[in-house]
Formats: structure tokens, C-alpha cells, sequence
């Protein structure tokens, strides 16, 4: 997915000063396609400062950097973005085509979906499938062949460029609550703890990772221009870090919902919602956003509602909205709107009329 128009761009930067956590087994793995096609991987190599001698070495290991070089260069010069993984090419572009079909889906879950359905349009070697039970969501791998050399390299950079994806999608960090592999663990098994977050588990049935299913209804917060921009260096995509994540405002909102009489004090909040209060209020702040704004949203909402939708009292109404008192309740409902809940009722019943 990276764009032609990024690589010259990159020449002369020092790819070694990140940290070194890529191990040379995948490189190996991109050199074995290069074999497949009878082309020499020397240049590529050469533009990602990777020493040939590295690749004799199971235990050396490269930067990022690095391995988005490589990759870029390896895709462009095979004219395939699965770098070999599969019976058939991917040509330049496959992947840019399933975001934009997935982009236009209403929330996480029906992207993803989407995009599982149309992996398996391009590359019938393996299916995706997105699966929920309770609050887990699972997102695994169905191999079809043998996927020989490039198995452990195709497993982890599929299940890694989806996590990427959907992070992305929604501008969010997707914790993983466990990643799981149908192979050995392999002698580098200590970067899976960099690579995925959460325990990865070896031997198993088939490649998956589990996430909080709750993230699946969370609507998309990229647009078409977004897409145009991340395909100008989509790589990074699996290596990107998000400090924030929108799950906790949904969580604080939806318990504010769903319990209205309560106060919604920050201890008994955090305490529903398995968090220090400390915790709660950092990671709020992380997502910009408070508390006490989340509070007022909610009884603005709910107040608005009961105000044009039912005819309850004024002090029925503050009561709904988890106001202790009408007083204080019309005193925050000119804040929110610059006139009274009994003009906002009226004028809102004039303008049905």
C-alpha cells in the first residue's frame, strides 16, 4: 500500500537509529519471494542498509524503518503486496482497494467484516473471519495451503496490518487481549510481546487476536481524504502506536445512559467500570475528554428529549435528566442554551406546529 512517490523521498535517512526489534527471519522471508521470481533482492537490501551477512544471523535484528524499506521496495520491484505469501500475486494497489471498499461502512464491525470477505476475493490461500462471543471479538485465519517459508511472516503481517487497520479506522488504540499462532514459537518469540499486545500463544488451532468486542459498534472516524493520505505510507500502519482510545469515553457514556438517577461520583464510576479513579481521569484526559463534560452531554441530551418528547413537569424532567433539584437544573439549562427549559419546550412545540 506504500505510495511509489515515498521511496525516493527516504534516501539518505539513518534507519538504524530506532529500535532493532524486527527479526531477520522475515527479511529472510521477503528474500525466498525475490527466489520465487528469479529476481535479486541486492538493491532493496542495499536501500534498507540491511548487510547480506545479517541474513545468516537467526538472531539479528532490524528497525522499523528498515523493514517499511524493504517491504516498499520489495512490493514495487515484485509488483506484489503480499510479498510472496500466497499462490498468486497481489499487484500494486490490492490493499488500497480493500480500504476504500471498507471505508464507507458505518461502524468497525462492518468494515472489518467487509474487509475479511474481500481478502478472500483476491487471496483464496487463506480467509479472515471476524467472530463475537460475550464481550470478545475475534478476528482468525483459515489457512487453505500450505503457506511453506512465509508462514509465520504472512500469519503475523495479516493479523498485524488488520489490527493497524482497524486502529486506524476509528483513531483509536485497540488493546488486544491475546494473540495466538498454529506454529512452534519461533526463536525471536520475545518480539511478539512488542508485536502484539496482550500474551501470544503458540501451537494452537489457528492465528487469531482478540479484542473487546464493545470496539466493533464505534463509527469510523476517516474519510476519503484520510485514505488518500494513509496510502502514501500505510505500512507504519502496523507499527503505530495510539496513546488514545475512544472505547472509554463510549463505556462512560453509555453508563451515564444507562443509569440516569445515579450521581456518576468518579469513584463509583471507576469502580463499575473496573478502573482507578486515577485511571479513569488520565485516560479521559487522554481521549480529550472529562467527566464532568461527558456528565453534562448526557443530561443535555437526555433533558432535551424529555423536554420535546414528553410533557413532564419541569421538575420531572430535572429529576430525569439526574438533577437533585429544579433549581439547579434550570440554572445549567440556560448555560447549555441561553433560555429556560419552559421557553425551550415552547418555542420547540411552536416550531412543530
Amino acid at each position: 500500500m506504500p505510495s511509489r512517490s515515498l521511496l525516493p523521498a527516504l534516501v539518505g535517512a539513518r534507519l538504524s537509529a530506532g529500535p532493532a526489534v524486527t527479526p531477520i527471519a522475515f527479511v529472510n522471508a521477503i528474500v525466498q519471494a525475490y527466489a520465487r521470481q528469479q529476481q535479486n533482492p541486492a538493491k532493496a537490501l542495499a536501500w534498507a542498509q540491511i548487510a547480506p551477512a545479517a541474513l545468516a544471523d537467526p538472531t539479528a535484528r532490524i528497525s522499523a524503518a528498515q523493514m517499511e524499506r524493504i517491504s516498499g521496495a520489495a512490493m514495487q520491484e515484485l509488483d506484489d503486496e503480499a510479498l510472496g505469501w500466497f499462490s498468486r500475486r497481489l499487484p500494486w494497489g490490492s490493499y488500497g482497494m480493500l480500504a476504500r471498499a471498507s471505508i464507507s461502512a458505518p461502524t468497525l464491525g462492518l468494515a472489518l467484516r467487509r474487509w475479511c470477505r474481500h481478502h478472500g476475493l483476491i487471496a483464496d490461500d487463506i480467509s479472515l473471519q471476524l467472530t463475537v462471543a460475550g464481550d470478545t471479538a475475534t478476528l482468525s485465519i483459515t489457512e487453505h495451503r500450505p503457506l511453506g517459508d512465509w508462514r509465520e511472516f504472512c500469519l503475523v503481517s495479516v493479523l498485524r496490518n488488520i489490527h493497524g487497520l482497524a486502529c486506524w479506522l476509528i483513531d483509536s488504540r485497540i488493546p488486544l487481549q491475546g494473540a495466538q499462532f498454529p506454529f512452534a514459537a519461533p526463536q525471536h518469540q520475545d518480539v511478539y510481546g512488542v508485536l502484539f499486545s496482550g500474551p501470544s500463544a503458540f501451537n494452537t488451532e489457528s492465528a487469531a487476536i482478540r479484542f473487546d468486542a464493545r470496539y466493533l459498534p464505534l463509527p469510523l472516524r476517516r474519510d476519503e481524504p484520510a485514505l488518500q493520505q494513509m496510502l502514501q505510507r500505510a505500512l507504519p500502519l502496523t507499527v503505530l502506536q495510539y496513546r488514545r482510545d475512544r472505547l472509554l469515553v463510549q463505556r462512560v457514556r453509555q453508563a451515564l445512559l444507562s443509569q440516569p438517577d445515579q450521581s456518576h461520583n468518579a469513584d463509583d464510576l471507576a469502580a463499575w467500570l473496573k478502573l482507578s479513579p486515577r485511571t479513569l481521569h488520565r485516560q479521559l484526559k487522554d481521549e480529550g475528554a472529562s467527566l464532568q463534560a461527558l456528565k453534562d452531554e448526557v443530561r443535555q441530551s437526555r433533558a432535551l428529549a424529555l423536554l420535546l418528547r414528553t410533557a413532564r413537569p419541569i421538575k420531572q424532567v430535572a429529576q430525569g435528566a439526574g438533577f437533585q433539584n429544579e433549581k439547579s437544573f434550570i440554572r445549567a439549562f440556560r448555560g447549555w442554551t441561553g433560555t429556560s427549559p419552559a421557553e425551550f419546550r415552547r418555542s420547540g412545540a411552536a416550531s412543530a406546529d
